[in-house]
């Protein structure tokens, strides 16, 4: 079944619009059309979604966390949060507040990947974030071309891969197929993928190409595409 996973950007204890992955310019999410609040219960009440990714932006900035709020979500529906993994201890409190840690290519080492991967099987997912074409990462084992690194990572025991254009999160501005299909056909995993996704012809194509699931915030908002789908 094709999963439709709604994302959630954590800053200062609101949920906040994320727009070219360009953290400055985020402000709380307003003039939804499923939910009057950028609270994150009332959201996650009102919107009632069966997944959620959620990216903890006060940890990636390092300027706190949003533990609580995302231990509360978690009690609510199934949940995968990013708080920028970058050092195998994140790990294990990652996992006291959620289902699945995510290990992103902007914060995670590919040798964090590998000791996840040996340690905490099947509890973990890999995004990469791509931003102007290229890999968002400090990480000279992870600067390759994404199909690459998807190739590189067959070999792990990680739950998804999470493929994340920031250059078109908060946009609409709609999906790379090609690029989409080449990852695809390389990898042993299920693929998940969010930024840009525009409407329900987006999703008919993701599924189309073997495309798992869809991280999606912004056409969910907009009434573009059904949470329940």
């Amino acid at each position: 079944m094709f999963r439709i996973v709604f994302v959630i950007d954590l800053l200062d204890g609101r949920v906040v619009h994320a727009i070219k992955g360009e953290r400055e310019k985020y402000q709380p999410v307003d003039n939804s059309k499923v939910c009057n609040s950028a609270e994150p219960i009332e959201m996650i009440s009102a919107v009632k979604p069966k997944e959620v990714y959620i990216a903890d932006l006060d940890r990636l900035q390092h300027t706190g966390n949003n533990f609580e709020v995302i231990k509360k979500i978690s009690a609510f529906t199934k949940t995968m949060v990013n708080i920028s993994v970058e050092k195998n201890d994140d790990i294990e409190k990652c996992l006291s507040i959620t289902d699945t840690v995510i290990l992103s290519s902007e914060a995670s080492s590919f040798e964090i990947m590998k000791y996840a991967s040996r340690n905490y099987p099947g509890k973990t997912s890999v995004t990469i974030d791509i931003k102007n074409g290229s890999i968002l990462t400090k990480d000279e084992n992870l600067k390759k071309e994404p199909k690459e690194l998807v190739k590189h990572l067959n070999d792990l025991e990680i739950k998804d891969i999470v493929i994340i254009d920031l250059s078109k999160v908060g946009t609409s501005a709609g999906i790379n197929e090609d690029l989409l299909r080449e990852i695809k056909e390389i990898s042993t995993h299920n693929i998940l993928f969010g930024g840009g996704i525009r409407d329900m012809n987006d999703i008919d194509a993701l599924k189309e190409i073997g495309i798992s699931g869809a991280l999606v915030a912004t056409a969910v908002h907009n009434g573009k595409i059904p949470i329940d789908i």
